[in-house]
Formats: C-alpha cells, structure tokens, sequence
C-alpha cells in the first residue's frame, strides 16, 4: 500500500469517527442523566453520569395507578403496550391496504391512475396538525375518541399514502418477465403476484413496515390531542409529561426516552439485513 493511499485511508477513517462522535454525542448527554443522581444538570464537555443510580429508571418503569377494587396496576406497562399495540397495527393496516394498491399502480392501466396518485400526493402536503380539529369531531361522533382503535385509524389513514408511494416505485423496479414466466408455467396472476413478486419485494415491504412503524410511535401530537385518559396514553405523550411549565424531571425525562427507544433499536435488528436492499427498492425506475 502506498503512503497516498495510507493517508487516504487514515483520513477516511477520522472522519468517520468525527461523524460517530458527533451523532452520539446527544445519546451520551441522555445516557448521562438517566442514570446521575445530581438533582440539577451540570455543563461538562464529557457526558458521564454523576453519583450513579438506577432510581430514575425504576421510578419510570415501575409508575402505577390505582384500581377501583382499591388495588394498583402497572401503569407504564399499560402505557408501553399502548405504544406497541397502535404501531404496530397502524403499519400491518399501511402495508396491508398499500401492497395490492401499489401493485396496481404499477402494473395496470386505468381510467383515474394520474389522478389517483395526484391525490395521494396532496395528501402527503398538509401537517397533521391541521387535521387534529376534523379528526377529533369525527372520532367523537364515532365513539372512538380516547380510544386505541381511533388512534390507529388516524395514522393508518397518514401511513397508508406513504406506503403506496414507496412500495410502487419498489413494484416497479421488478421486471415483469418474472411474472410472465410464472404465467407460462401455469401459474394465475394472483398466484405470480404471490410467489415470485411479493418475495422480491420483501425488503422494500419490510422498510415500508419499519417506517410506518416508526413514524406512529414517535408521534405525539394526535395522541395529545385524541387521548385524554392516562391508562390510554402513548409513551411520546407519558415523555411529555415529565416537562412541565415550570419545572423539567430531565433525569426521569431521560430514563424514559431510553425505555422507549428500547422497542425501536430491536425492530431495527430484526430488519437490519433488509435495510439497505429495501431503502433503495424504490428509489428508481426499471
């Protein structure tokens, strides 16, 4: 090797721990007053925590609520659940309604395909806040505010949109000769689109799912507006209850937002081989 290259290669390798530190540099800050027992933050260049405790863990993992029989129940397991339940359901409702619509658009031609897409696009344009109002007049003439059901409608209704547009471009990335092939051999439309287009697409449709995932986890401001019963709560309104008006439980805040990242990182684990095939599925034409 020679010293051009040696150079090239060190500096490579710099500069991708600079970028490494500077990611996780905020991570360390939120490790760091998870489990400090200072009461008050204190400015320091390295994040590392002080008077090491687990307190503010167990204080967020063990919140309880009381029972009307006069006993308690674990409130955050609750609250988790909630989280866990509505993700996961908003993105199986998402890709479970985008699959055969996106293989549709991308394959058929019919009267409304321009227009449709057009559509979907405008949709992806407005903030959900602007649809807080709407929302919660309907699902309260519903009977499904408060509700974990109402909630999942509301972000499948946002996920659903997203999905389409990313499992199309993957459908559309997959040649058709596939499909004709499987025809030839005897095999109906339905049956191709099965065994030969949906395995070809399993890594777009796991980013899809992940995505979809993600994005109804993380939410918080339908679920402050739709939600008004703690044993209902998702965990980004839970974090948000830590910071107050006039006074912030950042060691609490900071348990917590490591808890919840928690179910994140594993899902991230179990599609990880799927990521990089699945993130560039759709993003060309073939």
């Amino acid at each position: 090797m020679t010293a051009r290259a040696i150079a090239n290669n060190v500096l490579s390798h710099a500069l991708l721990l600079v970028a490494v530190a500077f990611a996780l540099y905020p991570v360390l800050w939120v490790v760091a007053l998870a489990f400090s027992g200072d009461s008050v933050p204190t400015a320091r260049a390295i994040p590392v925590p002080t008077a090491p405790t687990m307190d503010h863990l167990r204080e967020v993992v063990s919140t309880t609520r009381p029972t009307p029989d006069g006993g308690t129940a674990w409130l955050f397991g609750r609250q988790l659940a909630n989280s866990l339940l509505v993700s996961i359901a908003t993105a199986l409702v998402g890709v479970g309604v985008a699959i055969p619509v996106a293989y549709a658009l991308a394959r058929f031609e019919f009267v409304g395909k321009s227009g449709g897409m057009a559509t979907l696009l405008a949709t992806q344009m407005f903030p959900a806040v602007a649809s807080a109002v709407p929302l919660f007049i309907m699902l309260e003439a519903m009977g499904l505010l408060n509700t974990r059901t109402g909630l999942i409608l509301c972000y499948a209704s946002t996920s659903v949109p997203f999905a389409i547009f990313q499992l199309r471009g993957a459908f559309e990335t997959i040649p058709v000769d596939l499909e004709e092939a499987a025809m030839v051999d005897g095999a109906s439309r339905f049956e191709a689109f099965v065994r030969v287009v949906l395995p070809v697409a399993k890594p777009a449709i796991a980013v899809t799912f992940l995505f979809a995932f993600m994005t109804a986890y993380n939410e918080f401001i339908l679920a402050a507006t739709l939600l008004s019963d703690e044993s209902m709560f998702t965990l980004p309104v839970v974090l948000q209850r830590f910071i107050g008006e006039y006074d912030a439980q950042w060691e609490a805040f900071a348990a917590g937002a490591l808890v919840v990242s928690v179910p994140v990182m594993a899902l991230f684990y179990l599609l990880q081989k799927h990521m990089v095939a699945g993130l560039g599925a759709g993003g060309v034409k073939g």
